[in-house]
C-alpha cells in the first residue's frame, strides 16, 4: 500500500471523533522540548518521477541519489519516437488497473454487475471526444494501425464507395496494416507523397488522386516525421469531391496544444502516450471518434448512458457491432479482442492530468524537443523539413544514421530511427529523433556531444 495523506477535512473529522480540538492539543502530552515547532530542513519538493528516480538510485547504492549514476538499463537515453513514445506513468495507473474489479473483468454484458468498468468506458469517450472535437468515440479499438484500417472500412460503408488515399507520411507500419486489411476488400488504396521542403502532404497531387470512386483520405497529424499538417485545408479537397477525411494521430499527447482536428470526419487515435507503457509494442490502445449521424457504422462498441426502473443513473453497453456480437455480414468490425483494461489506464492518465496538466505536458515536450532540435543542429545535423514540428522530427546526420547510432550507443545513448528503410529518397543519413519530457537536458546535451 502506498501512503495517502488525510485531507484536512478528515483530519478535522478524526479530532473532533476523538474530542480534541486541535493536532497541537492531540500532543500536548509530550514535553515541549521534543516537539518540532518548526519545518523539516529538507530539500525542495520533488515530483512523483524524481521521487522514483531518487528510490532507484538509492536502491542501485548511489548515496546522492543521483539516477545518471546507474550503471544498468536506466542509465540509457532514448531518443526513439515514431509512433511508440515514452512518457511519465503515474503510479496510481498500476495501482487500481491491478484492482481485481478491473484486472480479470471480461466484456461487461451484465451491466448489474459491472457498473464500473463501464462508467470508466464511458468517461474514457466523454475524454476522448472533448480532445478531438468529435461527438461520439467507442470504448477502444486494438491499437492505432488497425484503427485506421478499420477507420477506412468504415468510411467505405457510409460513402458507398470503395477506395481510399493515403499520404506516405503516415506510419508506414500502419500502411502495411491498411495493405493487410483492403488486398482482399476489393478496396483499392493510393498512396500520395509529401512536399519535400515542408514534411506536409502534397496537396496537389492529393486533389488529383481522388476520384469519384474515392470513399476516404486518411492522413496522420503529426505525421511520421513529426509534422503537423494543414488538416482544414486537406478536409477541403476530401470534401469538395465527396471524400471523407480520417486524421490518424499516434502521438496522443499533442492534442493537449495542437488544435484538434475538427474538420475531419473520422478520428483514429493511438492512445498509448496516455500511460500505457512501450512494452515491446503492445498491448496498445485504438480509439475511433467521429460524428453522431456515423454512428451504426462505427466498429467496436459504445458505452452509453441511461437510467434504471428507480430513476437512477446507469451505463450499459449501447452499440456492439463485433461478429462475436451479430452475423458476420452485418458485423462493422471482425476484431474482438478487449481492450477495456488498457483503455483504463488512458482514463486514469487524462483524469490525473486534467485539462491544463494536458496542455502543460504538451508544452513540456515542445520545448524539450526544441531545444533538442537546437543542439543537433550546433552538433552538425540539418533538419531535413520547415513545417511545424511537436515532440519529433526529422534530420540530416553528419553521416549514416546506422553508422550514427552505432556510435552513440558506446555512449550509452539509443538514437532516432533511421529512415532510410522506409523513405530511401532521403538519404541513408536521415533520422527521426524525438524528446519528451522524460528526456532531461543532460541527456540532449551528450547527445550532441558524442554526435
Amino acid at each position: 500500500m502506498r501512503y495517502l495523506p488525510k485531507s484536512p477535512a478528515d483530519r478535522e473529522a478524526m479530532l473532533a471523533e476523538i474530542g480534541v480540538a486541535s493536532i497541537e492539543n492531540l500532543f500536548e502530552t509530550i514535553p515541549s522540548e521534543y516537539r518540532l515547532s518548526e519545518d523539516l530542513k529538507i530539500p525542495r519538493q520533488h515530483s512523483e518521477s524524481e521521487i522514483l528516480d531518487r528510490f532507484r538510485a538509492y536502491a542501485a547504492n548511489i548515496a546522492d541519489g543521483d539516477v545518471s549514476k546507474i550503471e544498468n538499463g536506466p542509465r540509457y537515453a532514448s531518443f526513439l519516437g515514431a509512433g511508440a513514445y515514452r512518457h511519465y506513468r503515474p503510479v496510481i495507473i498500476d495501482s487500481l488497473v491491478q484492482r481485481g474489479e478491473f484486472l480479470t473483468s471480461y466484456t461487461p454484458y451484465q451491466p448489474e454487475i459491472a457498473q464500473g468498468t463501464l462508467q470508466a468506458m464511458f468517461e474514457f469517450q466523454t475524454m476522448i471526444c472533448e480532445l478531438t472535437g468529435m461527438e461520439i468515440a467507442n470504448a477502444s479499438m486494438y491499437d492505432g494501425s488497425t484503427g485506421s484500417a478499420e477507420a477506412i472500412l468504415m468510411a467505405c460503408r457510409v460513402t458507398g464507395r470503395q477506395g481510399a488515399v493515403v499520404a506516405t507520411t503516415v506510419h508506414p507500419e500502419y500502411r502495411e496494416v491498411l495493405k493487410t486489411v483492403t488486398q482482399h476488400q476489393q478496396i483499392p488504396v493510393t498512396e500520395v507523397g509529401y512536399v519535400r521542403e515542408t514534411g506536409r502532404i502534397d496537396t496537389t497531387a492529393l486533389d488529383a488522386a481522388i476520384t469519384p470512386e474515392t470513399a476516404c483520405v486518411l492522413i496522420q497529424s503529426p505525421n511520421f516525421f513529426g509534422v503537423i499538417e494543414d488538416v482544414a485545408a486537406i478536409a477541403e479537397i476530401a470534401h469538395k469531391k465527396g471524400a471523407l477525411l480520417i486524421v490518424s494521430i499516434a502521438e496522443a499527447v499533442s492534442l493537449g496544444i495542437v488544435r484538434p482536428p475538427v474538420e475531419a470526419d473520422i478520428v483514429s487515435i493511438e492512445a498509448q502516450s496516455f500511460g500505457v507503457p512501450v512494452g515491446y509494442g503492445g498491448p496498445y490502445c485504438g480509439v475511433i471518434a467521429c460524428h453522431e449521424k456515423f454512428l451504426r457504422q462505427m466498429p467496436g462498441r459504445l458505452v452509453g448512458e441511461t437510467k434504471d426502473k428507480n430513476g437512477k443513473r446507469g451505463f450499459v453497453l449501447t452499440l456492439s457491432t463485433r461478429e462475436q456480437h451479430i452475423r458476420r455480414e452485418k458485423a462493422t468490425s471482425n476484431i474482438c479482442t478487449n481492450q477495456a483494461l488498457v483503455a483504463l489506464m488512458v482514463t486514469i492518465f487524462m483524469t490525473v492530468y486534467g485539462k491544463q496538466g494536458l496542455r502543460e505536458l504538451a508544452e513540456h515536450n515542445l520545448a524539450k524537443a526544441a531545444y533538442l532540435k537546437t543542439a543537433l543542429t550546433k552538433a552538425g545535423a540539418k533538419p531535413l523539413f520547415t513545417g511545424p514540428t511537436f515532440n519529433e522530427f526529422a534530420v540530416a546526420l553528419p553521416a549514416s544514421a546506422d553508422a550514427v547510432n552505432a556510435k552513440l550507443l558506446k555512449s550509452h545513448i539509443i538514437g532516432g530511427l533511421a529512415l532510410s528503410k522506409n523513405y530511401p529518397e532521403l538519404g541513408d543519413n536521415a533520422a527521426i529523433w524525438c524528446a519528451t519530457e522524460l528526456t532531461t537536458k543532460s541527456q540532449m546535451d551528450a547527445a550532441a556531444a558524442a554526435m
